[in-house]
């Protein structure tokens, strides 16, 4: 009898040390984001970490306690050239639990978190470091409309078109993955940047990357990114994925009825939300009824606007590539849902197909995604300039030959030269025709 409560004595003994190393926390790996308002650390865990935080002075240091945790192998170290970290240590407290300790090189304030498994990624520790001079929410509304505007210089003072890219996912958010490990983050950000270029070069429009870098950015924090730049155009720039690799092809998305339904109700619910300018109005001293008259005009302008803009693009990409879907698609995506900024889903290609991955992974391809969007964005602000915009100062009018017309006579009612008419409109003679159309250029 002694004997076999001595072996079942034995038996407990091990599974209570199973069941404790079974529960112990292990840490696989380190990751470092930038983001412009806060630096991020990822801890990938086994499970759930119980852990505190707390920071030290002279010199500034940020200590990390991990109770019973179990470093796997040595953490990496931040960048030489990093602005926030000089280096990463770590040691044991109490024999089991994990101590990491941050040199830093400024004071922060730090904010930590644990996010659950998903399709890519298993447990999660994140620790945000906001910098001193820096650290109001990233959802404060004041703060966001302070963001500095930056437009260029253009004749007779007119204002730049804003359009705002936004390259999808970030930092450790990697996107769709191909065949080959070819990250979409990656892909898409090689394509907002050569859009940013194209738009940046043409007179009366400025680019603004929502994204510049990779680190992630909040969906919502995205659209207040656009709202605060006062953007005319918010365009995000995806690229599919789908379990059969065989599928292809580009689509551009629109905010769906439903999904402007929902988000209508939700800023006409909210009071920062009614506070703020729709449509260049300011609903907060508004009746409830005048409040969601004027929202349902500003998105239904919006919607049409952005249909447009879609419209122009998914031509162009027919010229370059395979269509996923002939004509513009409806989502509720989150991104879409600014009622006043005109906002478009653009899905470059599927990167799941093995022969469209190996083109998003080409500069020569980028590129050539980058202008088919370019020119439908030109395109559409060629005819639907705001009033106040250089675009519009600027823009061609049309005229429509009658009997007994000449170009001469045509030159002097718009007070033009004949030869710029003729430039603009690749005229070879002075010769017209009835019913012909001119572009007339502005004098």
């Amino acid at each position: 009898m002694f004997k076999f409560l001595k072996i079942t004595g034995v038996f407990v003994l091990l599974f209570v040390a199973i069941v404790a190393q079974a529960k112990q926390v292990r840490v696989d790996s380190l990751r470092y984001w930038t983001a412009p308002d806060h630096t991020r650390m990822v801890f990938d865990v086994t499970t759930p970490a119980v852990h505190q935080i707390f920071l030290l002075e002279n010199p500034a240091r940020l200590v990390i306690d991990l109770e019973d945790t179990k470093l796997l192998k040595p953490l990496p170290q931040p960048p030489k050239n990093h602005a926030l970290f000089t280096r990463v240590r770590s040691g044991f407290r109490n024999k089991k639990d994990l101590r990491v300790v941050v040199d830093l090189k400024a004071a922060v304030t730090p904010k930590s978190f644990s996010l659950q498994p998903n399709k890519k990624n298993g447990h999660r520790l994140v620790v945000d470091l906001f910098s001193k001079t820096n650290v109001a929410p990233v959802n404060n509304i004041k703060r966001t409309q302070a963001i500095k505007r930056v437009t260029k210089t253009v004749k007779n003072k007119a204002r730049d078109i804003i359009i705002a890219i936004d390259a999808g996912h970030g930092g450790e958010d990697p996107g769709a993955h191909g065949p080959r490990g070819t990250q979409e983050k990656k892909v898409v950000f090689a394509i907002s940047k050569k859009l940013a270029a194209l738009i940046n070069k043409k007179p009366g429009m400025k680019a603004v990357m929502v994204r510049k870098g990779d680190y992630y950015i909040k969906l919502r924090k995205r659209m207040e990114i656009a709202r605060a730049a006062k953007a005319d155009l918010f365009i995000s720039i995806h690229a599919d994925a789908f379990k059969n690799s065989k599928v292809k092809g580009a689509s551009v998305f629109t905010l769906s009825n439903r999904g402007a339904s929902s988000e209508a109700a939700k800023w006409l619910a909210q009071h920062e939300n009614s506070a703020d300018l729709v449509g260049g109005l300011i609903l907060a001293d508004k009746g409830d009824v005048l409040r969601s008259v004027l929202m349902d005009l500003s998105q239904t302008a919006t919607k049409d606007a952005s249909k447009d803009v879609a419209g122009n693009i998914l031509k162009n990409f027919k010229t370059i590539g395979h269509l996923h879907k002939n004509n513009v698609q409806k989502a509720g995506f989150m991104v879409l849902k600014s009622p006043d900024i005109p906002s478009i889903l653009v899905e470059t290609a599927f990167i799941s197909n093995p022969t469209e991955e190996r083109k998003l992974k080409s500069s020569k391809h980028q590129t050539k995604m980058a202008k088919a969007i370019f020119k439908g964005v030109v395109k559409y602000f060629q005819q639907n300039a705001p009033i106040d915009t250089y675009f519009a100062l600027n823009a061609s009018q049309r005229h429509t030959i009658s009997r007994g017309e000449t170009l001469s006579g045509i030159a002097q009612q718009y007070g033009v030269s004949m030869r710029a008419i003729k430039s603009v409109n690749s005229l070879a003679s002075n010769q017209v025709q009835i019913g012909q159309v001119l572009q007339i250029p502005r004098g």
